[in-house]
């Protein structure tokens, strides 16, 4: 323990001496007060009456206390007196385990209870920039239940196979951590060390990634580290005074009603570092998608007020401490700005992450796909932009949740025209989407054709798939997703500009858009027409001499298309 790095904003592993940790005989406190006059902790073993005094041990704020010949198994939470007014009753920042909501004590836990047998896995991961990345974005709640809520066993018995029978290389969790709204999805949390308590056990979801491991599955962890909830249980005003929030009361509200990170403390910069830390080394999840990166940036977001000097100084740091210490990682900014240099290496002058959300390219594509065809040579450009600026990061594509939610309409019913005009538009966006370069993100109900909403409360209409344009839509998914596997053209120089060209980006009157994808040995041509017209005798130039077979067409009548098709080998002239 070195509390000078604690302090310093340079520690990512302070979840190993802060917080309840268990002793030979005993247990042992630590926690941050700075501005307490007084800190007690209270045990159910005694019903919450008795309270053990810490002492403080650092004059700069850190409290400490051992209870010998005490068991490691109650809840216990803090009694802080503060400078003025009554005493504050609070949550222990650093458990790894607590209550479910709406209690909010903290239980005493060790993370040694479980034994990974992943070690294969972990030894051969990568950042898969060279291949296949296709991510399935998960809602624990909103993927498959048969009550309130599912638990890790269940989504280990579930959402693997689904995920396998599919050919998704990788499941993002939305957040995990301990949050007292059901209804923020995880995004305003509280615990940030605790795992979700509604879901099972800390050694359950160990086990789940472990299983996924075994299985070629990495697993990513959507993590928000710019905002905490403010019940008054947790971080808020946590000795009463601000701790983990600014000191400024100007700087402290967010736009969602929480309470901002001040992001150039120490200790909380070493309280955030070692959050993700923790997910790593503890639970082995291979990635993590940081959220709400541009109001890191810029000042809530914006740029027109100009950069975010904390907010940038934290990305560093907390990229070159992650980076360092788990160099096979990846960290995934969602990140809406136009700030440059956001995947390049903090030695070149960048920001230091792996993977950048393209969220233009989402917006543009989406907007293209519900305008009307008659309209689209007016926005032909919707669709050729993102190459105009695709080499400068390393994007992901992402259909994500936030897509579905808030009166938006999901993937499939943004689509212009009628039902079963929107399900030939939405095959049409998903070839174009899986051949784009890029690594891809899909939010679950994509793959299946939901019209409906997404809700925390309800788990995916799977009886959709009893309905045969729903269920043939299933099936292309799956094909499109096994062609995107399987041929090194479209994933293993998803960054390098020699493997895409454009061979028509210009015919805005018949709204076609072709061009060709290239690996070391194939060359492939995709030619997308966005209107309902069928041609059937259509010239397309292509880079290479020979005998073009068709792949994949979206017409095919196994996908509930019109079977508009091209049978028979393609001989060039």
């Amino acid at each position: 323990m070195n509390l000078d790095y604690f302090y310093s904003g340079l520690d990512a592993g302070a979840y190993k001496y802060m917080g309840c940790h268990k002793l030979d005989k005993g247990v042992e406190f630590y926690l941050w007060a700075p501005h307490a006059k007084k800190v007690e902790v209270s045990l159910s073993r005694e019903n919450h009456k008795v309270l053990y005094p810490l002492e403080k041990c650092d004059k700069r704020g850190i409290w400490h206390l051992i209870i010998e010949d005490c068991e490691f198994r109650y809840t216990y939470k803090f009694h802080i007196t503060p400078p003025k007014g009554k005493k504050l009753i609070k949550f222990d920042p650093y458990a790894f385990y607590s209550e479910v909501r709406p209690l909010h004590d903290s239980i005493m836990y060790s993370l040694d209870n479980y034994k990974f047998t992943d070690a294969k896995y972990i030894d051969n991961r990568s950042l898969n920039f060279d291949k296949p990345m296709n991510i399935y974005e998960v809602h624990i709640n909103g993927f498959k239940h048969s009550h309130d809520f599912t638990t890790y066993k269940e989504l280990k018995e579930t959402l693997i196979p689904y995920v396998l029978e599919m050919g998704y290389t990788h499941i993002e969790l939305m957040p995990i951590i301990e949050y007292p709204f059901d209804g923020s999805w995880g995004y305003q949390a509280t615990g940030f060390f605790s795992v979700n308590s509604r879901y099972g056990k800390p050694e359950d979801l160990m086990d789940f990634v472990n299983e996924c491991h075994l299985n070629n599955v990495g697993v990513i962890l959507d993590l928000s580290l710019y905002h905490f909830a403010v019940d008054d249980f947790a971080l808020a005003c946590f000795d009463g005074k601000a701790c983990y929030e600014s000191d400024n009361p100007k700087l402290v509200d967010s736009q969602w009603g929480t309470y901002k990170f001040d992001l150039a403390k120490g200790p909380v910069i070493s309280f955030l570092m070692s959050c993700a830390s923790m997910f790593i080394k503890e639970y082995h999840f291979d990635g993590l998608r940081l959220d709400a990166v541009s109001n890191m940036i810029y000042v809530e977001g914006n740029k027109d007020l100009g950069e975010n000097e904390d907010g940038l100084e934290f990305i560093k740091r907390f990229n070159y401490t992650i980076k360092k210490q788990f160099p096979d990682v990846f960290i995934i900014a969602e990140d809406s700005t136009d700030y440059q240099k956001v995947t390049h290496p903090i030695e070149e002058g960048g920001l230091g992450f792996d993977y950048k959300w393209d969220l233009g390219w989402m917006n543009d594509t989406l907007r293209y796909y519900q305008t009307n065809p008659e309209l689209r040579e007016y926005c032909h450009n919707q669709l050729t932009f993102s190459m105009a600026y695709f080499y400068n990061e390393k994007f992901i594509l992402p259909f994500s949740h936030d897509e579905v939610v808030h009166c938006k309409d999901t993937i499939i019913n943004k689509m212009y025209g009628e039902y079963e005009d929107k399900f030939r538009q939405c095959r049409n966006l998903f070839i174009y989407m899986f051949t784009h370069p890029g690594k891809k993100l899909n939010f679950i109900g994509n793959d299946i054709g939901m019209f409906r909403e997404f809700d925390e409360k309800r788990q995916q209409d799977w009886n959709l798939l009893n309905y045969p344009m729903h269920d043939s839509f299933h099936r292309f998914f799956k094909d499109i997703i096994c062609i995107y596997n399987t041929f090194k053209a479209f994933h293993q120089f998803d960054y390098d500009q020699f493997s895409f060209k454009w061979i028509d980006a210009d015919n805005y009157l018949q709204s076609i858009y072709i061009y060709a994808r290239y690996d070391e040995e194939n060359c492939f041509v995709v030619v997308l027409n966005m209107l309902a017209t069928t041609y059937h005798s259509y010239r397309v130039g292509v880079p290479l001499p020979g005998t073009y077979h068709e792949l994949i067409n979206s017409d095919k009548d196994i996908y509930s298309g019109d079977n508009n098709c091209n049978p028979k080998p393609l001989r060039t002239r």
